[in-house]
């Protein structure tokens, strides 16, 4: 059994690496995060893209808390929960963390009015999507087997709805 702090910390240390990079950094590199005249010329847009990333990064946190404590883990691979994480957000959407992250970089191009940051959020979610299919789903019925099976038939992959019971 994995302790609480070393679950933590490794959360941590993934949180930086990949949705800081992700989300955070490569944004960054794109735009320089600076304003450009808004999308479509809708000057609301900047506030929806704040409030995208902020509920984003909020997301994120929730989810990477949720597996330290809750998981007793982390979402990296290399150092899964021990648990499988059905609560908080999970019980609406399977897959928070990726939303969350597509939906920081939205908010980032809103927000800055930038169209390439558009087109990465695009290519993100078709990466994320693949890596959902190709490998996250096998691994997670390989490990947690009927228990995540009954999850899969509950809860929605992408968009968010109430459970069913």
């Amino acid at each position: 059994m994995r302790s609480r702090a070393s679950s933590v910390l490794g959360s941590l240390v993934f949180l930086v690496i990949a949705p800081g990079m992700v989300a955070g950094y490569v944004p960054y590199v794109i735009s320089r995060w600076r304003f450009r005249p808004p999308l479509l010329g809708l000057a609301a847009g900047r506030v929806v893209g704040g409030l995208l990333v902020l509920a984003g990064v909020a997301s994120i946190l929730h989810s990477f808390t949720r597996f330290a404590l809750e998981g007793r883990g982390t979402p990296a691979p290399v150092a899964p929960t021990e648990t499988l994480v059905v609560s908080g957000q999970y019980r609406y959407v399977r897959n928070p963390m990726y939303v969350a992250v597509v939906g920081t970089v939205v908010g980032q191009a809103l927000l800055f009015g930038s169209l390439p940051l558009v087109w990465y959020a695009l290519a993100l979610w078709a990466l994320f999507h693949a890596f959902v299919l190709a490998y996250e789903e096998p691994t997670l019925a390989r490990a947690y087997g009927e228990s995540y099976a009954r999850y899969r038939t509950a809860v929605n992959r992408w968009l968010p709805r109430p459970p069913r019971p």
